[in-house]
């Protein structure tokens, strides 16, 4: 903007711009001399309070209109990757849905029980998913029974009410939920990530059990290299 100056003439540029109730970083983006030489040229010119506050007012504009800016490119960005993953994934067939469904369980599902077949998770999308598997292998969502954990300081009524509509399962099929005593100080992040409790969805069923846990072997030696010992299923 200046041109090839002196150092001398660039101290005399400083105080006029300073005159004009600049900021250091103001000047120093202009004429690219370091802060310290600033401070040095320019100690016994302060600025106003009403000038800093005005700088201030500014530079949290400036902020602001910069997140906006970073907001709306991270946004076009997310929906041109989703718009990939629409074309990658396409339509998800019976057959893939059974097969994914082993994998769901595998990470998520209760294996304890030999008799249960349990479900659980905060995400009701997660859940809807696994009821939609579940039936690919024969069990009725009239089957199903719901189990919530839950805090002391939610709202039980409302969360097993909205459960049941989620769901679409009624609340006959609710066992009592599970309610633990709300610490002070933590119960506000555990609600803000999982605002309705963990939903725990289950059928007694030992042939469906005995059936999922069978394939989940198979997928272990297949991607694992895990052979299938049934010694240690008995």
């Amino acid at each position: 903007m200046f041109g090839i100056m002196s150092k001398f003439s660039k101290r005399d540029l400083a105080i006029r711009m300073r005159e004009k109730g600049m900021s250091y970083s103001q000047i120093k983006e202009h004429l690219q001399v370091s802060k310290s030489t600033l401070s040095l040229w320019l100690r016994h010119m302060p600025l106003s309070e009403q000038r800093i506050r005005e700088l201030r007012d500014h530079s949290e504009q400036r902020i602001e209109k910069t997140r906006e800016t970073k907001r709306k490119k991270k946004l076009q960005r997310i929906r041109s990757v989703y718009s990939e993953a629409v074309k990658d994934i396409g339509k998800v067939s019976k057959r893939e849905l059974y097969i994914a469904g082993f994998f769901l369980y595998w990470g998520e599902g209760v294996k304890a029980d030999p008799y249960t077949t349990m479900f659980t998770n905060t995400d009701p999308a997660m859940v809807k998913c696994f009821i939609q598997w579940i039936a690919l292998l024969g069990v009725k969502k009239s089957d199903l029974k719901v189990y919530l954990h839950v805090y002391s300081d939610m709202d039980i009524p409302q969360i097993i009410t909205f459960w049941s509509n989620e769901l679409n399962i009624p609340q006959s099929s609710f066992r009592k939920p599970y309610v633990k005593k709300s610490v002070a100080g933590k119960q506000k992040n555990y609600k803000g990530r999982f605002g309705f409790g963990t939903c725990n969805i289950y059928v007694r069923n030992r042939d469906i059990r005995e059936k999922i846990i069978m394939s989940i072997a198979r997928i272990r030696e297949v991607y694992g290299g895990i052979a299938f010992d049934p010694e240690k299923e008995i």
